[in-house]
């Protein structure tokens, strides 16, 4: 008994809270739900008639609460509760009664709620799909409808509610059943029928059932749901349903008549009348369509509209190719344009849309004349001086016209009234740009571009506009380089293709417009010898290529072999040009950096490593050379060092390439060699005696090699005579193994080291320092002795420098050592030749 008071009070306070925004319908159901649902546990055996009603009651309560909310699943079991309850109360009423009358009274107070239930449960069936069950719930309503006369109403909405969801499945042939079902039940009691309207509407959604399930099969039913709904409430929808159904059976034009004019003696809308007309004429009825429009002018002569009318008469006039007519029919509207009533705006715009669309079809079929006498047509309906951006677009298609037609002086005059109205349109523009071609003026042509240019450069800027703004412009600048490629104009094309360039997404068109302009600027290079002034464009084009190879790709059209090709395409002229711009170091070395960065987008094969290796040599040895040359100190450490970037990458890809094979003839690690130690030499870089350490040891360094390195050490601003001196006493001591000793070689090395061991002028020299060139002389006397090609005059210079080396000795008094130099530049005395006799 508690859990039953608990279960009601939540229930009754459910219902208190049925207004306001408190519950929604969803909480709603589910606290009727728990409070049913205890009321059912706690019922006794042999409950009272109260507790039973109560219970019927709370069971299609919960029921209808749950369908209410979409869960039909949910409301099933409440509803058989209901229907239990039904039956036991109207077991309970028949025992306790006392006569005839009570029996008839407590059936009529039990089939009411029965009724109830079995529409919910008709509800509940067709959410759940199952037709059969639904179809006897209500044949059982309807069983009913004779004692409950009342429910007519609401069982022909709620089969009308079937078909409307059944339709809206495209469940067809149900929803004719429940929208036939309806339509019966509505007639059977007239006192509390749905109404005319709703009747009609039953009857127009029934024959549109039968019209989309099967016209041709259910024609006739259709037919004959539509005329039924016309007779009931003629409605304008009805009408234009009937018209279909007879069009798409084929009527004859006579029908069709007759069917029009059944509601032309009705009050129907302009609106009704122009999709009748519109409907007639689209299904081929143009004796029909075209009278009907007559009788619909008539009817809305005094109408402000009147000139929507005039304008589907036109339409379809042009659809049908009676082209002449529909020109009469355009003349008569601008003439009562300006003599009688203007068009409304809505009307006009449209007009104007249907007289461009015809001009551009003659257009398109190259029949300029044509398209201008219907712009001219649109024209006419602008007030001179009037600004409109429509009208600047309607001037530009005239322009294009007149171009075509080699009018040019009236082209212009159309391209000076659309700069008027809309002075920064880039097609204004483009047309500007177009005559100024055809006319060979190439300043203007260029003028014109870099305008269009700019115009992009905004629009790609302005965050509210749409990337089809940008798109239109990069399509203007191709369509400009284009026409300048056709007309020979290379100075426009290359300008055009510039600004393109900067503004193009797709990768496929970027390329392409990226080599259109390498190929035109190079064919300029080398037509005019304009070496000088296009590097700019050079650069600019190859960068944008790098970047774009440099970004990964969404588009599906740009493959990655397109890619590695595109790369290898633009790295061969960027070497090809490094090789051009041979007496321009600085452009030559930056060529040479553009090929190396595009080539790492190329797969690393043997070639492409060469390639590499070879840009970072060339580019590193230029950079010395400029440094060799610069006078600033810091813009040379600038180029020094830049040059020591490229050689460490190169030594990088030089240790990959050495893998792929023999290299042994390659003077690639003695250049690397050479290149660093003069770049470290020349930075005075504090490594540099480590780095030499390991060149010490390497057997295989030649002498040549030695000498440069020792010739590089002593090259200002380098000063390293420590190194100068190891590097010409390692080329000695290679000369001295040779088989036959190159006599000339020889004596120039050993010079070397004497000068750099023994300088000029200095008196006061250490001992050992003496000793060691002392042991050089006596070197250069044994080659001598062994060869009669040690070239005189070096004979002539060590006799010399040992008799000076002498005398300086004797001035500060040691004469011992004095006695010993100037006897060892005698022992030279013997080997001259002609100078002996000068010398003794």
């Amino acid at each position: 008994a508690q859990v039953e008071e608990s279960a009601i009070s939540l229930w009754n306070w459910t219902v208190t809270k049925h207004t306001g925004s408190v519950l929604n319908d969803e909480q709603r159901a589910k606290l009727r739900f728990v409070a049913c649902r205890l009321v059912c546990l706690c019922e006794s055996s042999d409950p009272p008639e109260g507790t039973i009603r109560r219970q019927i009651l709370m069971s299609m309560k919960t029921g209808k609460g749950w369908l209410d909310i979409g869960k039909a699943e949910f409301a099933d079991g409440f509803l058989e509760i209901a229907m239990n309850s039904i039956e036991k109360l109207y077991a309970k009423l028949l025992k306790g009664s006392d006569g005839e009358a009570d029996i008839h009274m407590h059936k009529a107070d039990v089939e009411k709620n029965l009724f109830k239930v079995l529409s919910y449960r008709a509800e509940s069936a067709v959410a759940q799909g199952d037709f059969q069950k639904a179809v006897m719930c209500v044949q059982r309503c309807k069983d009913m409808l004779m004692k409950l006369p009342k429910e007519t109403c609401y069982l022909s909405i709620l089969c009308y509610n079937f078909g409307v969801e059944t339709y809206e499945w495209k469940r067809y042939e149900q929803s004719s059943f429940w929208l036939s079902q309806s339509y019966d039940i509505g007639k059977m009691d007239m006192k509390y029928s749905v109404g005319k309207e709703m009747q009609a509407k039953v009857l127009r959604l029934l024959a549109t059932a039968y019209f989309e399930w099967d016209c041709n099969l259910y024609l006739d039913k259709a037919l004959k749901a539509i005329s039924l709904a016309n007779q009931e409430n003629l409605h304008p929808a009805g009408c234009f349903l009937k018209m279909k159904i007879l069009l798409k059976s084929g009527a004859s034009d006579e029908d069709i008549n007759s069917a029009v004019a059944e509601f032309l003696h009705h009050e129907m809308s302009l609106d009704f009348c122009l999709n009748t007309a519109k409907l007639l004429l689209e299904h081929g009825r143009e004796s029909v369509g075209f009278d009907f429009l007559k009788s619909v002018a008539e009817r809305f002569e005094s109408s402000p509209d009147l000139g929507k009318i005039t304008l589907l008469h036109i339409e379809f006039l042009l659809q049908n190719k009676r082209e002449r007519l529909a020109k009469q029919k355009v003349e008569e509207i601008i003439i009562g344009h300006y003599t009688r009533k203007q068009l409304l705006p809505e009307a006009l715009n449209r007009l104007h849309i249907v007289l461009w669309d015809r001009a551009a079809q003659h257009y398109e079929a190259k029949s300029y004349s044509e398209a201008l006498h219907w712009y001219n047509y649109s024209v006419s309906f602008y007030t001179p001086g009037q600004i409109d951006q429509n009208l600047a677009k309607l001037q530009r298609n005239m322009a294009s016209c007149y171009l075509n037609l080699k009018q040019i002086d009236k082209a212009k005059e159309a391209v000076k009234e659309a700069e008027r109205c809309d002075p920064n349109s880039i097609f204004t523009k483009f047309c500007v740009y177009k005559i100024a071609v055809m006319e060979k003026d190439t300043e203007k042509a260029v003028e014109a571009v870099i305008e269009m240019g700019k115009l992009v450069e905004k629009s790609s800027q302005r965050e509210d506009k749409l990337r089809v703004d940008e798109n239109t412009g990069t399509n203007l600048l191709s369509l400009a380089a284009q026409i300048a490629l056709e007309n020979e104009q290379q100075v426009v094309a290359i300008k055009a293709l510039e600004y393109l360039s900067e503004h193009l997404q797709d990768c496929q068109q970027l390329f392409a417009a990226l080599k259109c302009l390498v190929r035109l600027v190079l064919s300029k290079v080398m037509a005019e010898n304009e070496e000088n002034s296009v590097t700019y464009v050079l650069n600019n084009s190859f960068s944008a290529a790098h970047k774009k190879l440099a970004v990964s790709f969404s588009e599906e059209k740009f493959t990655g072999d397109m890619r590695i090709l595109d790369a290898h395409w633009f790295r061969k002229v960027a070497w090809n040009l490094a090789v051009r711009f041979r007496d321009y170091p600085e452009k030559m070395r930056d060529f040479f950096l553009l090929s190396f960065k595009l080539s790492q987008f190329c797969p690393s094969d043997k070639a492409v490593l060469i390639a590499q290796k070879t840009c970072l040599l060339m580019a590193a040895a230029v950079d010395l050379e400029m440094g060799r040359q610069e006078e600033t100190p810091s813009k040379q450490t600038e180029l020094l060092t830049q040059s020591l970037q490229h050689l460490q990458a190169c030594k990088e890809i030089w240790k990959v390439l050495k893998l792929t094979g023999d290299f042994a003839k390659d003077p690639t690690d003695t250049l690397l060699l050479l290149y660093e130690f003069e770049a470290r030499s020349k930075l005075n870089d504090p490594t540099l005696h480590k780095f030499m350490e390991s060149v010490w040891e390497q057997p295989q360094v030649e002498v040549k090699t030695l000498e440069i390195i020792a010739s590089l050490a002593m090259e200002s601003p380098a000063r390293y005579p420590v190194l100068c001196k190891k590097a010409l006493q390692s080329a000695l001591n290679l000369h001295r193994k040779q088989a036959v000793i190159d006599a000339a070689k020889f004596s120039k090395c050993l010079h070397s080291l004497i000068n750099l061991s023994l300088p000029t002028g200095l008196m006061d020299l250490d001992a050992c320092v003496l000793q060691e060139v002392w042991d050089y002389f006596e070197d250069a006397l044994s080659v001598i002795i062994s060869t009669d090609s040690y070239p005189e005059m070096e004979i002539l210079w060590l006799l010399t420098r040992a008799w000076n080396t002498g005398i300086f000795q004797y001035t500060i008094g040691k004469y011992k050592e004095a006695e010993q130099w100037c006897g060892l530049g005698m022992r030279f005395l013997n080997h001259l030749g002609s100078l002996k006799k000068s010398y003794e």
